[in-house]
């Protein structure tokens, strides 16, 4: 005889947990009033978070976020966490959620890294008892069963899955995700140091002098040591698997305490610039791990320190008279280059400024293949004679820090600062032999090694955007052979256009082969 066929199981109406001494029923009054409404309602709600819940804790927490966005079909793929609708299927970024918020008038979002749950009205994470039971049962069991297991059941061997053979053979490893694609939070306006930190971030040579504790810094015993919270930074992005916020707090301490004029403006809460703040930090960690000299302008400083091989180069100015054809040379020790923008756009004819186009390669011409006239005092003649000036790059740096000169200072009756918004294009790849000074001297046309010795790739651009004194910093930053868009404690992927389309304020190239 046949056994009796089973009954279909009708659908269950989900039950609010009951109360416990001490706790609340509902995570908060808005979300009471929803669970309130009629049984469909709760029931559809819960079976809708159990579905996210089953989406979000089965995948790795370091996988990228895709958002579509509330202004059209672009879809948004971002290392911060999204938001997950808890009325319906819309999975919004941080700023679209107001948005769908004031529209369908949905104002429960679950947070797709935790599960949390986010009610808009309160601006808050909330606590329900019957949604965070879910949740605490599917990260502990990996579903939603509500028996209780004996202890025998959760720690009896296996005497197969147990067996170290059959976990060799049947592991798979999987790669390290700490690889410091993090975002830095704004500390109030201090998105110019943000940018400059993680051009720091994701350099190669850097990251490896501190992640080999270049800086001894369990002995180091300098009070507020800004090269120990470099260290302490580095350590956090690249041998933690976070990809949730940094808060940069060693690193403002620094300078906020520091004695030094220098770093006064950094103390306020004032936007700064970026290149300024660079120049800055390069200066104090060469201090740190350097000799303790401050380097000098305009001289040939040299010295071992991780900043000095990761940065400095030495450029060569040639001076020639124009009477007596004597030659002087100077050598000078440089961190980056910085090229002016508007003096050469007006050479080329364009009346705006702002709507002048040039390319990187047309600013470094200006500055390191063509002559200057000037007047100098020569040695031969001892006496003031007109001359002729070049500059050109006698040792290349290991990573090339190029500044475009967007602020620019207008003396006269009405002295101010303007900004200078010229499209300037630059490469990925960057060829920097015709600037060097072996390039005046020896034909190179065949010369295959020192080519390759003078090629850079782009790994970050730091671009502002907005006015002068209101905008704001962001970054591009390459990791291994994708590029992330940078903003505070905000990361999402960035496309080659995109990185190629921004107005770039600096740039840093890395030499493709180290010597």
């Amino acid at each position: 005889m046949s056994a009796r066929p089973a009954t279909p199981a009708s659908p269950k109406n989900v039950k609010i947990k009951s109360p416990e001494p001490g706790q609340p029923l509902y995570g908060c009054e808005h979300l009471q009033r929803l669970f309130n409404q009629d049984q469909t309602t709760t029931n559809t709600s819960v079976a809708h978070y159990k579905a996210i819940l089953r989406n979000i804790l089965e995948i790795s927490p370091a996988n990228a976020q895709t958002a579509k966005s509330a202004d059209g079909p672009a879809i948004i793929t971002s290392l911060t966490s999204t938001y997950m609708c808890l009325q319906c299927p819309s999975i919004l970024t941080e700023e679209d959620c107001v948005k769908h918020g004031s529209k369908k008038s949905h104002r429960f979002y679950v947070d797709s890294r935790s599960g949390a749950l986010y009610c808009q009205m309160c601006d808050d994470f909330v606590w329900d008892p019957t949604l965070e039971e879910l949740r605490l049962t599917k990260m502990a069991t990996g579903n939603f069963a509500t028996r209780k297991y004996k202890q025998d059941d959760l720690v009896a061997p296996d005497p197969i899955k147990d067996n170290p053979s059959y976990i060799s053979t049947n592991t798979t490893i999987v790669s390290c995700k700490a690889n410091g694609l993090r975002g830095i939070y704004n500390a109030g306006a201090t998105c110019y140091q943000n940018v400059v930190l993680q051009s720091f971030l994701h350099n190669p040579i850097l990251r490896n002098f501190y992640l080999s504790e270049g800086h001894p810094s369990s002995s180091c015993d300098i009070p507020y040591c800004l090269s120990c919270a470099m260290d302490d930074m580095f350590q956090d992005f690249y041998a933690v698997e976070n990809t949730n916020g940094y808060t940069a707090a060693n690193i403002l301490s620094g300078f906020w305490i520091s004695e030094k004029k220098a770093f006064e403006n950094l103390v306020t809460t004032k936007e700064q610039d970026a290149h300024e703040f660079f120049q800055f930090l390069a200066e104090e960690l060469h201090e740190r791990n350097g000799d303790g000299k401050k380097p000098e302008i305009g001289s040939e400083h040299s010295c071992k320190c991780i900043i000095h091989q990761t940065f400095y180069g030495k450029l060569q100015s040639t001076t020639t008279c124009q009477h007596c054809g004597g030659v002087t040379n100077q050598v000078q020790s440089f961190l980056d280059l910085s090229l002016p923008l508007e003096n050469l756009a007006q050479k080329k004819g364009k009346k705006a400024v702002k709507t002048a186009s040039m390319t990187l390669q047309e600013c470094l011409d200006e500055e390191y293949i063509k002559e200057d006239k000037c007047e100098y005092r020569c040695h031969n003649c001892s006496s003031m004679q007109q001359a002729r000036r070049q500059t050109s790059i006698k040792l290349l740096p290991n990573v090339l820090s190029i500044q475009l000169k967007r602020f620019e200072f207008k003396q006269g009756r009405n002295e101010r600062a303007a900004k200078i918004d010229t499209p300037v294009s630059f490469p990925l790849q960057l060829n920097m032999l015709p600037y060097t000074s072996r390039a005046r001297t020896q034909d190179t046309s065949e010369s295959f090694e020192l080519a390759r010795s003078c090629t850079y790739d782009l790994f970050s651009v730091v671009v502002h955007v907005g006015e002068i004194d209101t905008g704001h910093y962001v970054s591009y930053c390459r990791v291994r052979d994708q590029w992330f868009a940078f903003n505070d404690h905000k990361v999402e992927l960035a496309s080659i256009s995109d990185v190629l389309g921004a107005r770039a304020y600096l740039l840093f190239y890395i030499v493709r082969y180290l010597a």
